[in-house]
């Protein structure tokens, strides 16, 4: 049976800095209210004029092909993951694809917001499980300033600009993406960007009502993350006759140091195997896991046992069991 396994990765995050005491100078906020209630210390942010989610992209891509040493023509397609599109069209995938050189690889966008890594990944997983493609590339990228307001304390510390991305190609051992649970309910009203779509398009109205930035309610969306990320971890490793102690390494989306620590204190992870980097780069969106893995990449071995799981607007939530095979 074929299967697909990641067979690179490579992530990219701008040279600009925010850090928590540059932001107290913006809003009314403070280094220790930050890290105490989301655990973050700084986060990348994208100043590059005329830049956006895929310039992110390309230097990701870049770097993943030239370490693996993929011609860009044998790529096959390329899936964009993001909530921060360059334009309403065409799709970032299609600009990033043309801004490595891929000529022969078809492209495409999903959004799946903070999830959006691992449902691209399943997509991915697919596509090679038929036979369709042999050399597909995921990448997140996500230029989250964008859509950011600097003057809202309660959201702008949390989010900061970042893309990363995968080779996945067909295997015939048992590693790679073995399984993957995904869920999704609509809950609009509690995570979301207000305007700029076709229920409510751009006007000067709802640029003056502030209502292109995000807008989130964070202890509803806390306590649906927390919940959701734990019983989909919980479901993928049962199903597959694990147990948590018999996992290697467990990487949720890097959204809030609490959630993290919620979801695996109730799941039983020992603190060791959890993969956290949200301090240095914030909540990174669909781009937060595959940066994890990439800066953490040293220190996971081949063969080792991975659960991956993401919640985020829509809701949607998942987890993903992979073995690594790099």
């Amino acid at each position: 049976m074929v299967n697909a396994r990641i067979a690179g990765i490579a992530s990219y995050v701008p040279e600009d800095i925010l850090d928590n005491e540059m932001l107290s100078k913006m809003v009314d906020t403070s280094d220790e209210w930050i890290t105490t209630r989301v655990g973050i210390k700084e986060r990348r942010i994208l100043k590059k004029e005329g830049a956006g989610s895929s310039f992110l992209g390309i230097n990701a891509v870049t770097k993943l092909l030239e370490s693996t040493s993929t011609d860009p023509q044998e790529v096959d397609l390329l899936i964009c993951a993001t909530s921060n599109p360059d334009y309403r069209f065409p799709s970032t995938g299609s600009i990033i694809a043309d801004g490595c050189g891929m000529k022969k690889a078809y492209a495409y966008d999903i959004q799946a917001a903070c999830a959006g890594f691992i449902v691209a990944l399943q997509d991915a997983t697919a596509y090679i499980r038929s036979g369709m493609y042999k050399k597909v590339v995921v990448v997140a990228a996500e230029k989250m300033s964008s859509m950011v307001n600097y003057s809202d304390r309660t959201t702008c510390p949390l989010f900061g600009d970042a893309a990363a991305a995968v080779l996945v190609e067909p295997t015939e051992d048992n590693v790679g993406v073995i399984d993957g649970v995904f869920r999704v309910e609509g809950h609009v009203e509690h995570l979301l960007m207000k305007a700029g779509g076709s229920v409510k398009p751009a006007s000067h109205e709802t640029i003056d009502a502030a209502e292109h930035y995000i807008y989130q309610e964070g202890r509803n969306v806390y306590k649906h993350a927390v919940t959701n990320m734990l019983e989909s971890s919980m479901e993928v490793v049962e199903r597959n006759g694990l147990t948590m102690d018999s996992i290697d390494w467990f990487i949720p989306h890097q959204a809030n140091l609490r959630i993290i620590e919620a979801v695996a204190g109730r799941a039983g992870v020992e603190s060791s195997k959890v993969l956290v980097n949200i301090e240095h780069y914030g909540n990174s969106s669909a781009a937060s896991i595959p940066l994890c893995l990439d800066e953490y990449k040293a220190k996971i071995k081949k063969g080792d046992k991975l659960i991956l799981t993401a919640f985020g607007a829509g809701f949607t939530w998942g987890a993903m069991y992979v073995i690594w095979d790099i």
